[in-house]
């Protein structure tokens, strides 16, 4: 990253400890949801340069950002939601923040945005190739967060093999 931004997006030299600076507060919660207006303050940029840094993390591979469900110009706003592009990011950059919790959404939005469109959904965690939304969690979450929402699925961990709309969440390794 120190060398790829100048040279590849024309970043300043001075300005790669910012983007660092900006990697380490999103690792520290994942799924990291931008206040940009709080984050360009507290990093000292202003709030387009902090949008362009955002586009660049996602474009050299360091993390994988969430839009909205829209489409057009408003996609053009800030993330609704950011995550690092794997697990190892999140345990290396922050390991006292690392949890099962951030580990799994992270491992699903990894396997799962390497072939399909991944969007930020309103009731779940992820809403895929614009048709189906999924909810991640561990063996006992139970499918009342999905009800009533069509093509809905539950991506649990700690299951051997799933049952009506619960599947494992590690069959998604196998799609990457």
């Amino acid at each position: 990253m120190k060398m790829e931004l100048p040279l590849l997006r024309g970043v300043d030299l001075g300005f790669v400890p910012k983007i660092k600076q900006l990697l380490a507060i999103i690792s520290e919660s994942v799924p990291f949801i931008p206040n940009v207006s709080n984050l360009s303050d507290k990093i000292g940029i202003n709030r387009t340069t902090l949008m362009t840094y955002l586009h660049y993390l996602e474009e050299v591979g360091l993390t994988i950002n969430l839009q909205k469900e829209a489409k057009g110009s408003v996609k053009l706003q800030k993330p609704a939601k950011i995550y690092l592009e794997n697990t190892n990011l999140m345990f290396t950059l922050s390991p006292s923040k690392a949890t099962i919790g951030k580990a799994r959404e992270t491992f699903f939005a990894n396997q799962l945005g390497y072939k399909n469109k991944l969007s930020h959904h309103e009731k779940t965690d992820f809403f895929v190739s614009d048709l189906y939304s999924f909810e991640i969690g561990g063996k006992d979450k139970s499918m009342k967060q999905i009800e009533g929402i069509e093509n809905s699925y539950i991506a649990a961990d700690d299951i051997e093999y799933g049952f009506q709309n619960k599947i494992p969440l590690w069959l998604f390794g196998f799609l990457y």
